[in-house]
């Protein structure tokens, strides 16, 4: 619904697995410097943030100080590239007010109840047809993706048949557990206020940082509702260092996704006496090197005797 909000929560999603894996009070160990002094440490610590809804703690956590800053303060500054149509506006603030209604777990039910029966008939019959081909189609993109070694194309294949086999055995359209996700999406968009697109196009960077923090947190309600959760796959990580020289390490995550033991590995860097995953920091140098290429050079100007530098002996 809000693109800032959206790649906030997704970012923070991956995080765990790939760049390692209320606000808190910064007093606590996980915001601390202490947090991220070992490369097992610094996992642990974007695990419990992303545990709690911190999507701005987990930013500065996965982040080196300076770019945390700049991200910070670029936010929001490409909200005008892409204008808001009438047309948006308006499908904003009808989805907000049916969720938002005094009566909206009540009405939205009764809109969708009747439709129950007939898609749940078409979905117990196609559903795993669907799945099947669905998870065919991240495998092969697993197996053509370059970047990947093949222990990881075994590790990312072994997720996908947890997340497989989950989505086959759920029945997503039980009538009770459509109530309890309507509550959900009902209470998190009361919960996030927003009276217009307008408004959550000029969110600050805190304020959607909130707002992250209640979409997130609502998902993980949700999902929890059909018996994935995401808590208990976050309890169950157990990072293990497997060599560490100081200034690179790698760490073994081990954990359970929908009750399959899952393994994956992940690269971790030193940067400054802090703990970031290799990944984050080559797109970092990457993204700098790109902006560093683009910027166009400064003319020189005409040499001079006196402009001249000295010359080393």
């Amino acid at each position: 619904m809000v693109k800032p909000l959206v790649r906030a929560a997704l970012a923070a999603s991956l995080l765990v697995f790939f760049a390692g894996c209320e606000q808190k009070p910064a007093e606590t160990a996980v915001t601390s410097p202490a947090a991220a002094a070992t490369p097992d440490a610094a996992i642990l610590a974007s695990v419990h943030l992303l545990k709690q809804g911190d999507i701005a703690g987990l930013m500065q956590n996965a982040l080196p100080p300076a770019d945390f800053a700049k991200a910070k303060a670029d936010w929001g500054k490409d909200k005008d590239q892409e204008p808001i149509t009438e047309e948006q506006r308006a499908q904003f603030n009808e989805t907000m007010a049916k969720l938002t209604a005094p009566d909206a777990e009540q009405k939205l039910f009764a809109e969708i109840e009747p439709k129950l029966k007939e898609f749940d008939a078409q979905y117990q019959q196609q559903l795993p047809m669907y799945a099947m081909a669905g998870a065919g189609w991240i495998k092969n993109m697993i197996q053509q993706n370059q970047s990947m070694s093949e222990a990881e194309r075994a590790q990312a294949t072994a997720a996908v048949d947890a997340l497989q086999a989950w989505v086959v055995k759920t029945h997503f359209t039980d009538a009770e557990s459509i109530k309890k996700v309507i509550a959900i999406v009902a209470k998190a968009a009361r919960d996030m206020n927003l009276k217009s697109l307008d408004e959550a196009r000029a969110l600050t960077f805190d304020e959607s940082m909130q707002k992250a923090r209640i979409a997130f947190l609502g998902l993980k309600d949700a999902l929890a509702v059909y018996g994935f959760s995401i808590d208990q796959t976050l309890d169950s990580i157990k990072p293990q260092v497997l060599g560490n020289d100081g200034k690179t390490a790698s760490v073994q995550l081990s954990y359970t996704l929908l009750g399959a033991p899952l393994t994956a590995t992940t690269e971790m860097v030193n940067v400054d006496g802090r703990w970031y995953g290799k990944q984050t920091i080559d797109k970092l140098k990457e993204k700098a090197a790109d902006q560093g290429a683009a910027t166009p050079a400064a003319p020189e100007a005409e040499a001079t005797p006196a402009a001249e530098a000295p010359k080393q002996g």
